[in-house]
């Protein structure tokens, strides 16, 4: 499993994180503003998701790229990861910080209150397009720039991305619910639209 990180550099490692979890934010904001009308820090302090990051590096990890295997096992594989990556981390929050971090239990063929066969097959199915057309763009930038500078940048972008998702998540198991920091509209809601939103608190 792990010899396949063994691909790239441990830098390289670091720029993927990076990128990919400032992707995650943009796509979860770009979500919420589309279906809510707003977005917001995504319960971070930094503008990145860590858990993005971390999410393309195990797939790697267990999975390779979709050229290493059939595209139908591959799909399925995601398919899977995604699934259960949604249900351990959901079960971790309510348990440790008390709240519910999502709630699909509204969805169609929900798989307990955080997975979902459509969410899961929307997931992987981006996640197959982004690893076969924008990891080895990634990675190959990211060879380009070999510099010490770029290094160092690299390590310490990835040392405050791991310090502001651990501090981040202190302060919501501390106060048992989401660390909302700040919000924009970007367009107008209906009175009693944000009762829509499906992050709640455990009674």
């Amino acid at each position: 499993m792990l010899e396949l990180l063994k691909n790239y550099s441990f830098y390289d490692w670091c720029a993927m994180i990076v990128v990919c979890s400032f992707i995650g934010f943009c796509i979860e904001n770009s979500w919420l503003a589309v279906t809510k009308g707003y977005i917001d820090n995504r319960n971070m302090h930094l503008p990145f998701l860590f858990g993005y990051g971390l999410a393309v590096v195990a797939c790697y990890a267990v999975m390779g790229l979709p050229d290493d295997s059939p595209d139908l096992m591959y799909f399925v594989g995601l398919f899977l990861f995604v699934s259960c990556g949604e249900i351990v981390l959901g079960k971790f929050v309510e348990l440790v910080c008390g709240f519910y971090y999502w709630d699909y239990t509204r969805l169609p063929l929900h798989v307990t209150r955080y997975t979902s066969v459509f969410t899961s097959l929307g997931f992987a199915t981006a996640i197959i397009v982004f690893m076969r057309h924008a990891f080895p763009l990634i990675m190959d930038v990211a060879e380009i720039f070999d510099f010490d500078s770029i290094h160092n940048l690299e390590v310490v972008a990835l040392i405050a991305l791991a310090a502001d998702c651990a501090i981040s998540f202190a302060k919501m198991h501390r106060e048992h619910g989401l660390l909302e920091l700040w919000k924009i509209d970007v367009w107008h809601r209906h009175e009693g639209e944000d009762a829509d939103e499906v992050r709640t608190k455990i009674a």
